[in-house]
């Protein structure tokens, strides 16, 4: 089995039954469960591949494809508007710098909370309003004394266990709580009951899985992500590693040293 599913670079073969026009075209993909990508050559069906313009990088495009898609899905989810408190916990990742940015573009506060001090001097770089260190133990206050007499509309999770509890504490009544993963070092999501949506009239969303794309098809999120970063309004982070140090790139993710996404780069 060869890991990895974005790839980004130029056509250098097709097959028989492909048009020739391919050749040469500068291109990003996903490959699906079959994986394959890392290697200095991969193989792809044509109905995978997007045409890259000129001025969109190949690191930013295969960044894009696959993060840049499943952040669409959640933005989709989450109907974000300019009146919105936003509060995006692992704020400094692939997925979360992606929804700072959004956010700012739409005129929603924006609050994010990230883990160590170099990564929310990074939250405070994308623009959130409110940057704050989850590690601490008072960040929730922290939380509500920057938003004095506002309070959190929408939280996006994406770490789980005890910090995603925490973020749901933070919504207001009638807020949004906006679920995608459980990167915490526990491994859970974030346990929530009838009950506690009752209390506050909240409403909680799984935003990733097999109907995430219920509304629009995977290829149409992948161009609309493709197209949000060829017009600069949502720019990935990336961290780039040598594909001969994959093995490094893995440690980094594993050890929680990375922000953002990481790229292997033959």
């Amino acid at each position: 089995m060869t890991p990895g599913r974005e790839v980004a670079g130029v056509v250098d073969e097709v097959a028989a039954d492909v048009d020739d026009r391919w050749l040469g075209a500068r291109v990003v993909g996903l490959l699906g469960e079959a994986s394959g990508g890392y290697a200095e050559l991969a193989v792809s069906s044509v109905a995978d591949l997007h045409v890259l313009p000129d001025t969109l990088p190949a690191d930013i495009a295969v960044a894009m494809v696959g993060t840049g898609r499943t952040t669409i899905a959640i933005l989709d989810a989450a109907q974000l508007t300019g009146d919105d408190v936003a509060l995006v916990m692992a704020a400094a990742g692939g997925i979360g710098s992606l929804l700072i940015q959004a956010g700012t573009s739409v005129g929603a506060t924006v609050v994010g909370a990230a883990g160590g001090p170099g990564k929310v001097d990074r939250v405070r770089e994308l623009g959130a309003s409110v940057a704050v260190d989850y590690n601490e133990e008072d960040w929730p206050a922290a939380v509500r004394e920057a938003l004095g007499k506002r309070e959190v509309t929408v939280a996006f999770d994406g770490v789980g266990g005890a910090l995603g509890r925490s973020a749901l504490d933070l919504l207001g009544p009638g807020g949004r709580f906006v679920m995608f993963g459980n990167a915490s070092t526990s491994g859970t999501p974030t346990q929530l009951t009838t009950s506690d949506l009752a209390a506050r009239s909240l409403s909680a969303t799984w935003a990733i899985g097999p109907g995430m794309f219920r509304r629009r098809s995977k290829r149409d999120a992948e161009e609309r992500a493709l197209a949000e970063a060829a017009t600069g309004r949502m720019v990935p982070t990336i961290q780039q590693f040598p594909l001969k140090d994959a093995a490094g790139a893995h440690a980094a993710l594993e050890s929680r040293a990375t922000m953002g996404k990481v790229v292997l780069v033959p």
